[in-house]
């Protein structure tokens, strides 16, 4: 009897569950950000996609500089749904903030370490002593740490200087620092436009780009989710089968040159936009790292924090509708 008792309380379960779905009530708002570094979002803005989905709703538009905008607009409640890279992530919800993350909006090398085009620099080892722009608390930042790590270095061997992506741009353009951690599309507009060289890369050290929500959002508001999702999917499958379009779109919201939009989507990976456990195993390498620079609170535990954040279900129910 027992297989028949499991089956009962699951069905039970499942009963429950839509139950509480269905009472979901909708919000009378839903608030989104949009960046450049996430492309298929300025598709679902362009489009109005979830507008559509959601006639009922008022929705609204935060423009999101780097992955510490986005995330401190989702932890003070100015949007409901935060892109970011996905260690941006970790480190918010290991110091204290209940977000959930629930899609990979890209997989894209969108950092690097960047120097100007008359840079005799030739290895991140040369960079001992200099100046790095960086964006505290993004992928760039995180990208910086590990690079120096790999070359034996610390964040104390150099002078990092806490500048938002844009303000890093002009800083090394300016000279006012050696290197800069890059972030496209202002990266790409860099070295086409300045003739800024890539002095190191590892597509490893980059991490890939999540939606994030709060974990009271989660519970409060599945259906709303799903409704989201399932238009950022339409305008994903949109941006895989139109690249000259998406690279024109993103060229005019961006107000840099088609060429600069179209060397960051060489860049970029839309295909897979489901959380895996590749993922997990992933942020997980990048551990290491986060603890021994301190950037998480003393005593955490950042592979459960991790296995916390990362929430798979809502693709899985977008893979299987």
């Amino acid at each position: 009897m027992k297989p028949f008792a499991n089956l009962f309380l699951g069905a039970c379960a499942l009963a429950f569950s839509l139950q509480s779905q269905a009472a979901e009530t909708a919000p009378a708002e839903v608030h989104l950000d949009y960046a450049y570094y996430s492309p298929v979002s300025l598709v679902l803005k362009h489009f109005g996609w979830l507008e559509q989905a959601l006639p009922q709703t008022k929705v609204g538009w935060v423009l999101s500089q780097g992955s510490n905008r986005s995330l401190e607009y989702l932890n003070s409640g100015g949007v409901d749904f935060a892109s970011s890279a996905s260690l941006s992530a970790v480190l918010s919800r290991a110091n204290g903030s209940p977000i959930k993350s629930i899609y990979v909006y890209s997989r894209a090398e969108w950092t690097a370490l960047v120097v100007r085009k008359d840079s005799t620099y030739q290895s991140i080892a040369d960079l001992k002593g200099k100046k790095i722009a960086a964006t505290k608390g993004t992928d760039p930042y995180l990208f910086t740490l590990r690079s120096l790590q790999k070359a034996g270095l610390t964040k104390d061997d150099v002078e990092l200087v806490h500048l938002q992506h844009p303000d890093g741009r002009t800083a090394l353009e300016k000279g006012d620092v050696d290197a800069w951690a890059g972030l496209d599309p202002h990266m790409a507009a860099s070295e086409i436009q300045a003739g800024s060289r890539l002095l190191y890369r590892n597509k490893d050290f980059n991490s890939y780009g999540v939606i994030s929500v709060t974990e009271r959002y989660a519970k409060e508001h599945p259906q709303t989710i799903a409704t989201v999702l399932g238009a950022y999917e339409k305008a994903r499958n949109w941006s895989v089968k139109h690249p000259d379009e998406l690279a024109k779109l993103l060229a005019d919201e961006s107000g840099l040159p088609l060429e600069v939009a179209r060397l960051q989507l060489s860049r970029t990976d839309l295909s897979s936009p489901l959380l895996t456990a590749q993922d997990v195993v992933s942020s997980k390498a990048a551990a290491p790292i986060l603890i021994s620079e301190e950037l998480v609170r003393r005593g955490v535990n950042v592979d459960q924090v991790i296995d916390e954040l990362i929430d798979r279900s809502f693709g899985q129910a977008l893979a299987h509708p």
